[in-house]
């Protein structure tokens, strides 16, 4: 699946004008600079809920006390006022939202929960903030931000809108703890270590923001952060957890959205990994890379800043998206954390010990979730 550069496809370019995030290192793009660059990672004991009962007592949790709605109309103030939209440019566009379903609500009787649907979110989110509406809320797991970046700039790229604000937010709560500690998928030693030989697990961490997509046309005035220029999308259709061990799928996406942007593996400067610390994900992320990029697969700086940031589930694919801006606006590429050594079953060149100065012009974001989706987005300077 070596793929050569070509001509892009005809439709706008789409362009990111704004975005705000909050991590486990606090509220703002400025702390999760300084927290990535740092490479200290954010994982800390868990004030929010008890967790005497589980195998691991850690996450990247930010402000015990926050409240996931009320972050997320301040982060999506804050992109929408860095792109300088003005009222009408703001009623104007619509919010798609990945959201993590409350777990308040998924304890009421079913009655009431069906009267507390979850795009409810959405239409707050759009009224707090004055957008022109809901549209969509994605709720399918890991790949729910990026999937929702994807569709954005789809709307974006074919016509239908000038510019939609993408949102996503979930924060460590104990019903995320359960459910990945009755699998056994949390690191019990405290540490994420992506591709690294030894990685026992994931950990879990707070993740929000918000990010405006606008077609680099469509005002007078606009000043990109960066270009959106490769999506894809594809499933493995193998297993309800485990990904397919040849990364089928995941190799589909790559191939997809490095033809949308019309690049070659070649053009690529740095690859934002999934990378959650599993031993099957990190290897059949490994050979999916290998199967997009072939010859080039081992040339290509990848990391994963799970290693640093956590999991942040629903909200994985915005908090590493904004990373990837920061990685072309700041000349480095943040460290694979946690690495102990190296693992036959993933071959790359990773970002060890210390960021790597590089003046990147694309990079490639990826995620992945349970039930085999997978999602490839191309991030390009300006």
């Amino acid at each position: 699946m070596n793929r050569q550069s070509g001509p892009r496809r005809a439709g706008r370019t789409v362009a990111v004008t704004g975005m705000a995030v909050t991590t486990g290192y606090g509220h703002g793009v400025d702390a999760l600079r300084e927290g990535i660059y740092s490479g200290e990672p954010a994982f800390v004991p868990v004030t929010r809920f008890d967790t005497s009962r589980y195998r691991v007592g850690v996450a990247a949790q930010a402000d015990a006390g926050l409240d996931l709605d009320t972050e997320l109309v301040l982060l999506t103030e804050e992109a929408c006022k860095q792109a300088g939209l003005s009222a009408d440019e703001r009623a104007g566009a619509p919010v798609v939202l990945a959201r993590h379903a409350d777990p308040e609500v998924s304890r009421l009787p079913r009655t009431e929960q069906e009267s507390r649907p979850i795009s409810d979110t959405a239409q707050r989110l759009s009224a707090a903030c004055g957008l022109g509406g809901a549209g969509r809320t994605y709720i399918n797991a890991c790949v729910a931000a990026s999937a929702a970046m994807a569709d954005a700039a789809a709307l974006i790229s074919t016509g239908r809108h000038d510019r939609v604000v993408v949102a996503g937010g979930h924060l460590v709560d104990a019903e995320s703890f359960t459910t990945f500690n009755a699998g056994k998928a949390l690191a019990p030693d405290g540490r994420l270590r992506p591709f690294s030989a030894g990685r026992k697990g994931l950990l879990l961490g707070d993740g929000a923001g918000a990010v405006v997509l606008e077609a680099a046309d469509s005002r007078a005035g606009q000043r990109p952060l960066a270009h959106l220029t490769g999506w894809g999308m594809a499933g493995d259709a193998h297993h309800v957890c485990q990904p397919h061990p040849e990364g089928l799928g995941m190799a589909r996406a790559i191939g997809a959205a490095l033809d949308r942007a019309g690049l070659g593996p070649e053009n690529l400067d740095y690859v934002n990994a999934h990378g959650t610390g599993t031993p099957y994900n990190d290897a059949a992320e490994t050979a999916a890379l290998h199967r997009a990029f072939g010859e080039h697969a081992e040339q290509i700086p990848v990391s994963s800043t799970k290693s640093m940031h956590g999991h942040a589930l629903q909200a994985a694919g915005l908090v590493e998206f904004v990373i990837c801006m920061l990685a072309l606006r700041s000349g480095s590429l943040p460290v694979n954390s946690g690495y102990l050594g190296p693992d036959p079953d993933c071959r790359l060149d990773l970002v060890l010990d210390t960021p790597r100065q590089r003046d990147a012009r694309h990079v490639l974001s990826l995620n992945a979730a349970f039930g085999g989706a997978n999602t490839a987005l191309v991030v390009s300077a300006v």
